[in-house]
């Protein structure tokens, strides 16, 4: 049985869509609009300071949160759907969330990197004890477990690409898109961990009281994504 206690909501309460915020939100926007959830008009201005708004629903509010305080709003019941990413999803590895739908957007992947002048003369395969500076600890330790190297990670929550410059590890573990952030700094990748894409998620708990109402979520972006040609 789980350890974490789901805050408690009634079922004639709204629901609550929690979405991350920054370059996913733009990805997001155009699936969660083409399957009719429309935001009230403070959510695209940028002078507002709001963090919670109506939609065209009464039965639902929208959050904007950071990415990976998603996954946690969902699996404490504060919300009841919500769009995250897999890296974030096997990072916190939360029982209560249930993934059912990939939306096909965000696509990155996790990927070790070091410097330059240390990869001329690296086999990764000879690894035996790696120190990585990440804000995937867990993630990186499972990856590196598996393949029996021991990996004492650094958690960082960002600019990881000054960690080898510095001194501070001789190795990263991060989100990679284009490399152009690694090659800046004098990085390059080493090994992919994972390919990343955003998921529609949903409370299971949510899921057993208000499955009417989450279903019906559920097939209208089902049916965007459709449409989107996704």
């Amino acid at each position: 049985m789980s350890s974490h206690k789901l805050k408690e909501k009634s079922t004639n309460d709204p629901m609550v869509l929690a979405l991350p915020k920054g370059r996913i939100l733009k990805e997001v926007m155009p699936i969660i609009r083409a399957a009719g959830i429309e935001p009230e008009a403070a959510f695209d201005d940028p002078a507002s300071r709001k963090l919670t708004f109506d939609t065209n629903y009464k039965s639902l509010k929208i959050i904007r949160v950071r990415s990976f305080d998603v996954a946690t709003f969902v699996a404490f019941g504060a919300a009841e759907i919500g769009v995250a990413g897999n890296d974030v999803l096997l990072e916190f590895d939360y029982p209560e969330i249930y993934a059912p739908l990939d939306l096909d957007i965000g696509h990155c992947r996790i990927s070790v990197a070091e410097l330059k002048s240390l990869r001329e003369n690296d086999d990764p395969s000879r690894w035996s004890h790696v120190r990585v500076a990440t804000k995937y600890p867990n993630l990186t330790r499972k990856y590196f477990a598996k393949r029996g190297v021991q990996a004492e990670c650094i958690k960082l929550n960002g600019a990881m690409e000054l960690a080898p410059t510095l001194g501070l590890c001789r190795r990263i573990v991060d989100l990679v898109s284009t490399g152009d952030t690694l090659r800046a700094n004098g990085l390059v990748e080493v090994e992919k961990i994972l390919d990343i894409t955003s998921r529609l998620i949903v409370g299971r708990t949510a899921f057993k009281t208000r499955n009417a109402e989450i279903s019906e979520i559920l097939d209208n972006v089902a049916a965007a994504l459709k449409k989107l040609g996704k």
